[in-house]
């Protein structure tokens, strides 16, 4: 069994899915604005009361659980196939917190705040973790993008938005890891294992 080929094809699948899906999501939001909605907004959105908008949120939530669904059973494959045992932690924390986020949208406030919390700080650590693994210059982008979902997370944290608004700036925090794996997955499926 070809573990890198199996675990890359996951991750990359559910990145690929995730990113098309927010962009169906936030056409058929009315009112959408990336620059001041979260992501979340697309599942629930809870500020000042709760609205949830269909389909976006249906669509939303089902494709963020499914990143973390089908990005866990890949690290599953990464665990058993490489020697690597820092990085699938990383990652298992990372996809268990993206489907925390699709099972508890902003309806469900503190859970999902922690949910996004997890999979923002392992994703980035993640991404950091996997330049041990990739070879240059794939390690030096995991590394960037790694270090800019953690900066920008401090940032957003400090309400520091660099005029790209709240929703423009979470953006920065949760785009360049499904980048980040989409990359990783690609290299995994070339990758040759038993």
């Amino acid at each position: 069994m070809n573990y890198g080929k199996i675990s890359g094809a996951l991750i990359f699948a559910g990145s690929a899915q995730f990113i098309l899906a927010v962009i169906v999501a936030e056409a058929l939001y009315p009112g959408y604005s990336i620059s001041q909605n979260w992501i979340s907004d697309l599942g629930a959105t809870c500020r000042p009361a709760c609205q949830v908008v269909q389909p976006s949120a249906i669509i939303f939530n089902s494709s963020v659980f499914l990143v973390g669904a089908l990005g866990f059973i890949g690290t599953l494959f990464v665990w058993r196939g490489f020697r690597y045992r820092l990085l699938p932690v990383f990652f298992g924390l990372t996809f268990l917190g993206s489907m925390g986020i699709g099972l508890f949208p902003e309806t469900a406030w503190a859970i999902h705040m922690i949910a996004g919390l997890v999979t923002a700080i392992f994703g980035g650590l993640s991404a950091i973790a996997s330049y041990r693994m990739l070879k240059a210059p794939l390690s030096y982008f995991a590394i960037l993008l790694g270090v800019m979902t953690l900066i920008s997370l401090a940032l957003w944290i400090s309400n520091v938005f660099l005029g790209l608004g709240t929703g423009g700036m979470e953006r920065m925090i949760f785009y360049p890891v499904p980048i980040w794996a989409m990359g990783f997955g690609a290299y995994l499926i070339g990758f040759s294992t038993k």
